[in-house]
This record gives C-alpha cells, sequence and structure tokens, in this order.
C-alpha cells in the first residue's frame, strides 16, 4: 500500500550563497515532489528604476560578492549595445581575462569549499574514501575549512584573485570593466605577473586537482575513457571525487531537464572562449546569444510577484507583493526558452561548446556527478585559455575607447556566462533614465519554480526520486544535488 506523502522543509542549507528553503513531499522513501523558495527578496531591479544607465556599473554589480565580475560584464554589454558603442580589441580581451579568472576562482571554491565536504561527513564513516576525504575537506575545529586539499585551493584561489588585483583594481565591485573596454592598461611587467599568477594556478591543478597534465583531463571524450583515467594510477583530488561519487551512486541522482544553455563565456576581439548555443534532448544547436534570448519569457505564476503573465524580459515588472497567494512560493520567477525549463551552467557551457565528453554526459539530462565533472573540465580547458589570452596582451594598444553618448531613449542587453551558467541584463532607457532593468541569473533558471503549466524548474525536476533514508531531515541525497547546481541564492532574486 502506498503511504501518505510526509513533508520535509529543507534548510537553511549551509555552504550555500544566500537563502535557500527546500520544501520536499516524501513518499516510499523517495521525493515525490519538491518546490524550492528563494526566501529573500533584494530588489535591485526596482533599484534601478528612474536611475541614470550608467548607475548599473555601479548598483548591478554589488548583487553578489561572488559573481560580482559577471554582473559588471553584463551590465557594461547592455550598456554598449544601447550607446551602440563598440569596445577596444584590447579591452575586451582584458575584460575576458578578468572574467575568466572569477569563473576559475569560482570552480574552485565550489569543488574544495561546497561540494567535496560533503564526503568527509559522518554518514560516510567507513567507506573506502572517507578517511581521504577527511583529511582533504574535513572541516577545522572553528568549523573553518581544515583539510590540506581545501587549504592548498585557497592559496590557488588567492593567485586568481591576484590576476583581478592587478587589471581590475579589486575585487569584488570593480569599476574597471566600462562599456568602452577596461579603465587600466597593464605594463609589460603586469603581463608578466599575470602570466607568472595564471601559471601557478596551472602548476596547482595539476599536482593537486588532476594529479598530471590538464590537457589529459580535457582530451578525455567519452565516459568510459572518463572511468578509465579515474582509475589509472595518479592522484588528485579529482580522482577521489570520482571515487566517492561512484560508491555513492552521483551518478544516479539528479537527473535534470534535457535542454541546456549556454550564451557563451569570455567574449574576446577574436570571439569567444567557449560557444553560445543550446545543447536539446542530445543535440548541439549552435545560435548567437541573441537569437536565444528572443525566445525567453518569465513566468511570476509561482512567485510572490505583482502580474501572472508571462513576459520577455524587456516588458517584465519586478514588483513584490509578500501576501501573493498559493500557488505563489518563490520570490523567484520561472524563466523558460520557448515555454521549456534550461539548465545552465558549466556541464551546459561544455556541451554547447561540443566538447564530446561534455556531450556524453548531458545527453538525456544531466546528474549529480556529470555536473561537478563539467565544472572539472572546464577548469582543464579555461586555464590554458586564460594563459593564451594574458599572452596576447599588448600594453603599447590601447584598453579603452571612448563610447559615444547615450541616447535618451535606448535599450541593450547583455548576455554573458558566469561560473554557474547563464547571464542576462535587459536595460530599457526613456528619456535619459532607466525604465526597465531585468536578471536572469543562473540559479534564477536552475531554481526556478513550476510555471503556469506546473511544470517544474530543473532543481525541482532532478530532485525527485531523490532517495530519503528513515530519520533524514537533511536527506543526504538531496545536499549532493542541491550542491550540483552550485546555487547563488543571492543572484537568483536579484
Amino acid at each position: 500500500m502506498t503511504e501518505q506523502p510526509t513533508r520535509i522543509i529543507a534548510g537553511p542549507f549551509n555552504r550555500v550563497e544566500g537563502d535557500l528553503e527546500i520544501h520536499l513531499d516524501v513518499r516510499d522513501g523517495a521525493v515525490a515532489r519538491a518546490e524550492v523558495n528563494s526566501p529573500l527578496f533584494r530588489g535591485f531591479e526596482p533599484m534601478m528604476l528612474g536611475k541614470p544607465p550608467q548607475d548599473a556599473l555601479t548598483i548591478v554589480p554589488r548583487i553578489c560578492g561572488i559573481c560580482s565580475i559577471s554582473q559588471s560584464v553584463a551590465a557594461a554589454a547592455a550598456l554598449r549595445e544601447a550607446m551602440g558603442a563598440t569596445p577596444a580589441p584590447m579591452g575586451a580581451r582584458a575584460a575576458a581575462l578578468i572574467h575568466g579568472a572569477e569563473n576559475l576562482a569560482d570552480h574552485i571554491t565550489h569543488f574544495h569549499l561546497f561540494f567535496m565536504p560533503d564526503f568527509a561527513r559522518p554518514a560516510y564513516e567507513g567507506r573506502p574514501f572517507h578517511a581521504r576525504a577527511l583529511d582533504r575537506f574535513g572541516a577545522g575545529r572553528t568549523g573553518a575549512p581544515g583539510g590540506r586539499g581545501a587549504a592548498a585551493a585557497l592559496e590557488a584561489r588567492a593567485r586568481l584573485l591576484h590576476v583581478m588585483g592587478i587589471l581590475a583594481g579589486k575585487w569584488p565591485h570593480t569599476l574597471s570593466i566600462q562599456p568602452g573596454g577596461v579603465t587600466r592598461a597593464p605594463s609589460s611587467r603586469d603581463r608578466i605577473q599575470l602570466l607568472g599568477a595564471i601559471r601557478g594556478a596551472r602548476a596547482w591543478a595539476e599536482r593537486e586537482l588532476f594529479g598530471g597534465p590538464l590537457e589529459a583531463f580535457a582530451a578525455l571524450e567519452t565516459p568510459e575513457a572518463l572511468d578509465a583515467w579515474a582509475g589509472a594510477p595518479g592522484g588528485g583530488d579529482a580522482r577521489l571525487f570520482l571515487e566517492a561519487a561512484e560508491d555513492a551512486g552521483l551518478a544516479a541522482l539528479g537527473r535534470g531537464p534535457d535542454l541546456f544553455l549556454s550564451f557563451g563565456a569570455h567574449d574576446g576581439p577574436d570571439g569567444p572562449i567557449f560557444a553560445p548555443g543550446l545543447f536539446d534532448r542530445g543535440r548541439l544547436r549552435p545560435r548567437k546569444a541573441a537569437e536565444i534570448a528572443d525566445s525567453i519569457t518569465e513566468d511570476p505564476s509561482h512567485a510572490w510577484l505583482l502580474g501572472r503573465a508571462a513576459a520577455h524580459p524587456w516588458d517584465g515588472d519586478t514588483r513584490p507583493d509578500p501576501e501573493m497567494p498559493a500557488p505563489a512560493y518563490s520570490w523567484c520567477k520561472a524563466p523558460r526558452i520557448a515555454g521549456r525549463a534550461a539548465e545552465t551552467g558549466a556541464l551546459a557551457r561544455q556541451a554547447v561548446d561540443g566538447h564530446p565528453l561534455a556531450m556524453a554526459l548531458a545527453a538525456g539530462g544531466a546528474d549529480a556527478r556529470g555536473r561537478v565533472v563539467g565544472r572539472l573540465l572546464e577548469i582543464a580547458r579555461l586555464i590554458p585559455a586564460l594563459e593564451t589570452l594574458c599572452a596576447a596582451l599588448d600594453p603599447a594598444e590601447r584598453f579603452m575607447a571612448e563610447p559615444p553618448a547615450m541616447p535618451r531613449s535606448a535599450r541593450g542587453q547583455g548576455l554573458t556566462e558566469a561560473a554557474r551558467g547563464a547571464l542576462g541584463h535587459w536595460l530599457r532607457v526613456e528619456d535619459g533614465r532607466v525604465a526597465g532593468y531585468q536578471i536572469i541569473a543562473p540559479t534564477t533558471w536552475n531554481f526556478s519554480p513550476r510555471d503556469a503549466l506546473g511544470a517544474p524548474g530543473p532543481l525541482e525536476a532532478a530532485l525527485e526520486g531523490a532517495p530519503v533514508r528513515d530519520g533524514e531531515r537533511e536527506p543526504l541525497a538531496v545536499q549532493h544535488i542541491v550542491r550540483s547546481f552550485d546555487p547563488c541564492m543571492v543572484c537568483t532574486v536579484h
């Protein structure tokens, strides 16, 4: 006889940026239905209304202290399109380098500080990997990261923050990235320091994370090749992850939608490092970012916001109504592409870019293991790309072009990729002031509520079927699935 569902409220979650609460209906030892709630409204979109458009460069990066460069890049791109500006080629290259360094630092933070510590938990005591996970990722006496792997990762992350210090002046919340390029032209000495910092990150990754050359991991093309690499002699935290993931059955957890989205990442004068497009039902569909954006709507039917009709971000509105009755259960809208939920993130980015391993892992929908592999793959591919970008910097060239004046009436969209996935800013200017500003962040896509048709968001769909053991109030499988998406909840509700 099928039992009646039991309601569990999971959250707040530790090691998650911002506030997250998930309502789980559990039946017969598994999640039957999940409702993901973003419980904190922050209001950056209405905050922008009536302000001079250029204020976006100061205000919207403060949405988040982790991916503020991504917000700067999107805001500058929206202003650039509204102005009809073209950045200085060398400035675009420098901005891509700054942005790539931030995304890389985010991946390191997620893997070492957010995801892997779960394998050091007492629940895994006695498993073959547990003692090594505890040594590498266990918490210190005060609860701070105390494992040797986490400590080494923080040193590597500091090197990448040094890249941002040299080129962006500070991190987070730089004003260096502008519609016309970047405000600081690096010297020849700066260029040497930048290259040294990136090569230091490579040395850490090859020694601590992969136990060998980045290029060897990036060359893996099939799940079978990945499994063979995981079982080959050698160290590295990536192999430890794959062993723990196999033991914990992560490849059978967290199956999400079969549509993946990327706006394309780190766009310089030679084009983006990672291409834009869609990966749909196992098929690659190259698209320009603007073409993808044309088919986006935001559905507020299950959000505590005024308005019930889905609309394109150009026509969107973000006015809170905390008294909105059911079916509302979140501050987050439900973004959709042609009516379909889409997953975004590093695995999506790599699949859309056409990497064979990423496409194989994303075919039919991603799982908790595949999402983390996608980040590892991006680390292995992004570090060499940043070395190439850095080597191409020419201190003798201009890094900033003078943009034209902002028209009294204009609109522009800024489409880019944060570490967690597709990020879009939509700006409307009327009478010289901001008349509309809408933002769809990566976690808005992945942690969206249901839409008007009742279709769940990507995380909600991924949680269905997750096992819940007797007495679990914070189910371990749920934790793994949630962290596989690497949520940034402060960005979700802007």
